[in-house]
């Protein structure tokens, strides 16, 4: 193995991750030929079968998942290496991980441009996906942190809260309940609802809310995408319950109104997660320093006005949330 080369370790992880040699080749711009050449000379220096191919799907021989797990131990180790570097020169460098739920698109992006600003020799790669999708990159320790609404049953996180996340209740500018101060919860029963779908956050708090005050809404559409919902709402077709922070782009000026009703808005946070067992990187610890002492002040400018401001989070008082 001492003649193996850093190049040909790239070439197997990203073959052994896509288990083909063609998506191998697409993602590191190479040939097809180059990355089996490179795999076959891998192959020569360890001395047993890295691969054995099914049909026109390769699969990792024993020898080959051993070697993949060296490689990661590897790559780790180097971006350490790297990170470390850069910190001892005064400078942060380096690349974030940093996967989030949909809902969080809308105000993550805010939250990275003063990040980049302040640290400009930082590379961000950010991944927007649903929970369930979240929760498998965490099994797979892709990311280097995530950013979450719900606290999951994923084992071995650590799991810090790290600004509000209020759900108002949302119509159009005309619904009759819009400049009515404080209704009371009741006024929503048998009301055209907008629900989320089967599975999210927001509509397990919903229906919570809503079964302990014995309300019960008429839901028209159940819908998967906040921009899906706030569309149907614009449209007349009924009211519903989002997170503020999907309104921060347009506010209340346009075709939305927040209504005041009686027990809400419903208090939820936003989390910032990562593995227990994982070892921060000099840049993934600044960022998440950055959301605990920081985020709540840069977003709270944004949001439109609510019926009462939400609390910030003290970020030297935040309560560590350690799943094992």
């Amino acid at each position: 193995m001492i003649h193996a080369t850093l190049h040909q370790l790239k070439v197997f992880e990203a073959t052994a991750r896509h288990g083909s040699f063609t998506r191998a080749a697409e993602e590191l711009y190479l040939t097809q030929p180059t990355v089996s050449i490179q795999v076959k000379q891998l192959t020569k220096a360890v001395g047993l079968p890295l691969f054995e191919q099914i049909g026109k799907r390769l699969y990792l021989t024993q020898a080959g998942q051993k070697l993949l797990d060296t490689c990661q131990e590897i790559f780790d180790g180097l971006d350490q290496f790297e990170m470390a570097v850069s910190d001892l020169k005064g400078l942060k460098q380096g690349q974030l991980r940093l996967a989030v739920i949909t809902t969080a698109k809308y105000f993550v992006p805010r939250l990275l441009g003063p990040f980049c600003q302040r640290f400009p020799g930082i590379d961000i790669s950010l991944k927007v996906t649903n929970h369930q999708q979240l929760q498998e990159r965490m099994a797979t320790n892709d990311d280097d942190l995530y950013i979450i609404s719900t606290p999951p049953e994923q084992p071995d996180l650590k799991i810090y809260p790290f600004l509000e996340n209020p759900l108002v209740v949302l119509g159009p500018q005309d619904h009759p309940l819009v400049g009515k101060a404080r209704s009371p919860i009741s006024v929503l029963d048998g009301e055209q609802f907008i629900m989320r779908e089967p599975g999210s956050g927001t509509r397990h708090a919903v229906q919570k809310l809503f079964a302990e005050h014995d309300v019960n809404v008429k839901v028209r559409l159940e819908l998967g995408s906040n921009e899906a919902i706030k569309q149907a709402i614009a449209g007349g077709l009924g009211i519903s319950v989002l997170s503020l922070h999907t309104i921060i782009s347009e506010g209340t000026r346009g075709e939305f109104a927040i209504l005041d009703v009686d027990h809400f808005p419903i208090d939820r946070h936003w989390y910032v997660a990562h593995l227990a067992g994982k070892q921060l990187s000099v840049v993934s610890q600044a960022f998440l320093n950055y959301l605990l002492e920081e985020s709540h002040t840069l977003v709270e400018h944004l949001l439109p006005g609510i019926n009462r401001a939400p609390a910030a989070i003290d970020p030297k008082g935040a309560e560590l949330l350690t799943k094992v």
